[in-house]
């Protein structure tokens, strides 16, 4: 194996990485606010992707014209759901919100099976085999404008929370809701704006990865656990370790398919995340526990 081989590899998970990155935002955001597991992670993305597809074969738009439009559709999914359904259950032992949102991913999967049937379905874009090479280093138009709307999505996502009036409130919701209550912030309207904030980071990663993959109803479990490995590699509610964690599991699973074979990459994945929980059980970049 030569240093160019390697290198581009290394790229590919990277601009990966960052894709992954993204799609594990929504997850890192609800819970570091809410405190509540959305274990619907990956069915709301693959909402995103369907949705990004239609807007593929109705209107012959891009999926990554489709990102503004699948993030506004998916927030406005997440604030309704977390309005009506999921703060029902917000006071309810864990286990009882599990199974409320176990319950709307088995549902949102059943619907879309009933629409879109269970075969894998994908865009076919202009420049879906065009690349371009950087000495011997081969970069895919798809997988790079894929991680360029990754970095500007994480970036706007990030500037609302630093920035914005909003964003600062809903980050005082999380370090303190008793506090934020008293000083009459409405924390149930946070709460809700949270959640769609998080699903509309979901609508935009599932519109950006259908650029990369193809879809279909039963792909959404896979996405829930990869974002699951990737927050707790990150760090339970922290944004940037997320994005840190993103691009390491998208490294080491170029890095597995290269030198192993493809069907490898899940070990290695699982494999950083026990090295880490052994190392570091809050997460790369997570508050220490306890």
């Amino acid at each position: 194996m030569d240093f160019w081989t390697l290198a581009n590899a290394v790229t590919s998970g990277l601009l990966i990485g960052l894709v992954y990155g993204l799609s594990a935002l929504g997850l890192s955001v609800i819970f570091g606010v809410i405190r509540i597991v959305n274990f619907a992670h990956g069915e709301i993305m693959v909402m995103g992707m369907f949705f990004a597809l239609l807007m593929f074969r109705w209107l012959g738009l891009d999926p990554l014209l489709s990102v503004p439009l699948a993030a506004a559709l998916l927030f406005a999914f997440g604030y309704v759901l977390q309005l009506f359904v999921v703060s029902r259950v917000s006071h309810l032992p864990e286990h009882m919100q599990f199974l409320l949102l176990a319950a709307i991913a088995i549902m949102i999967v059943s619907a879309l099976l009933m629409i879109f049937g269970p075969d894998a379905q994908g865009v076919q874009v202009g420049y879906a085999w065009d690349s371009f090479a950087v000495g011997e280093l081969l970069i895919d138009y798809p997988k790079m404008f894929a991680a360029i709307a990754s970095v500007i999505v994480a970036a706007l996502l990030l500037a609302f929370f630093k920035y914005t009036m909003t964003g600062k409130a809903i980050r005082a919701c999380a370090d303190n809701r008793t506090g934020a209550q008293v000083v009459g912030l409405n924390v149930g309207r946070l709460y809700a704006l949270t959640f769609g904030v998080g699903a509309a980071c979901l609508g935009a990663a599932g519109a950006i990865i259908l650029l990369l993959f193809e879809v279909h109803p039963y792909l959404a479990p896979g996405y829930t656990l990869l974002a699951f490995v990737i927050v707790i590699i990150g760090g339970l509610g922290s944004l940037f370790g997320a994005l840190v964690a993103g691009i390491l599991i998208g490294v080491s699973e170029a890095l597995a398919a290269l030198l192993f074979q493809p069907s490898m990459k899940s070990a290695f994945s699982f494999a950083l995340l026990i090295f880490v929980l052994l190392l570091r059980p809050q997460g790369l970049l997570g508050k220490a526990i306890r």
